[in-house]
This record gives structure tokens, C-alpha cells and sequence, in this order.
């Protein structure tokens, strides 16, 4: 456990090639706890449908047209949420067997959208005043969660990088 723990330390020398996998392995790590936030989202949304329907007839204002196209709204986004935990799942199954730098960079961007998004969320809702805003502590925590995922895409980098000096070194 401690050499897991040792390898997703972005400043830790990563010197055998056992140690540059568990160091390359972080950025798939950064992912599945991508997933396991995702499924927290889904099953929290899904388990408070009081605030679903408060969130809806807030945004339709009484229109029934309104309240259709944000219905049908909210069920698209959580069938493309659902869907896009499925794909993170999968991706993060395929960086775990063959570590690659196109993954780790594809989410550092994802995750420096993200951060970015969290941190202007309180800033767009309060020019939307119908809209219900985001608790503080909901985005505190997120932004939180994203730095950890990025430094362990950091790390999974380091360690992608090392482990192919180490396979080109081994193969001469």
C-alpha cells in the first residue's frame, strides 16, 4: 500500500520500472475517482426529487411548455451523465492496462475546464436569479476533487514518461 501511495506522490523518483507503472497507473486512478464522483452525482440527483421539481418549476415559471422542455432537459442530462460515466469507466480501464500520455492530457484539459466552470458558477448564478444556485460547499469540494485528479494525472505523465525511458533503455 505505502508504494501505491509513494508512486502517486508527484515528487517521488520513480526509478525501477515497477515504480514508474504504479507512478503511470495514477492518471487511471485519477479517473475511477472521476467515476465513483460521477455515480455519487447520479444516485444524489436521482434520490432528491423534491429538488429536481423544484429546480424545474423554478425554470418553467408556471409555463407548461417551459416545464415540458425542462423535464425532457433533465432527462437528457442524466441519461448523457450516466453515459459519460460509462465512457469515463472505459477509458479509465484502458489507461489502467496501457497507460498512455493522449488520456492523461485529454482529462488534465477536461479537469482544468472543470475547475474553471466550478469557479464561475457562483458568479453565473448570481446573474440568474431564477435559476437555484449551487451550494458553496458543493463547489468547494469539487474543486477540491478536480486539484487531487489533476495532480494524479501529473504523476501518471511522470510515470508514463519514465516507464518508456526505462522500456527504451531495456530494449538497446
Amino acid at each position: 500500500m505505502s508504494n501505491w501511495l509513494k508512486a502517486m506522490n508527484p515528487s517521488s523518483p520513480m526509478t525501477t520500472e515497477a515504480e514508474a507503472e504504479r507512478g503511470a497507473k495514477a492518471s487511471a486512478i485519477s479517473i475511477f475517482i472521476g467515476v465513483v464522483v460521477g455515480l455519487i452525482s447520479l444516485a444524489w440527483t436521482m434520490a432528491n426529487p423534491a429538488a429536481m421539481n423544484d429546480a424545474l418549476a423554478t425554470a418553467s415559471q408556471g409555463d407548461p411548455s417551459a416545464a415540458a422542455m425542462a423535464d425532457a432537459s433533465l432527462q437528457a442530462g442524466l441519461w448523457m451523465a450516466g453515459g459519460l460515466v460509462v465512457i469515463q469507466l472505459i477509458l479509465g480501464v484502458v489507461q489502467w492496462r496501457n497507460p498512455g500520455k493522449f488520456i492523461a492530457v485529454l482529462f488534465m484539459v477536461l479537469i482544468a475546464l472543470g475547475i474553471a466552470m466550478s469557479l464561475a458558477a457562483p458568479l453565473l448564478s448570481a446573474s440568474m436569479p431564477n435559476v437555484p444556485a449551487t451550494p458553496m460547499w458543493q463547489i468547494a469540494l469539487s474543486v477540491v476533487v478536480m486539484v487531487v485528479q489533476f495532480i494524479l494525472h501529473v504523476t501518471g505523465l511522470k510515470g508514463i514518461k519514465q516507464l518508456d525511458r526505462i522500456q527504451m533503455e531495456q530494449s538497446r
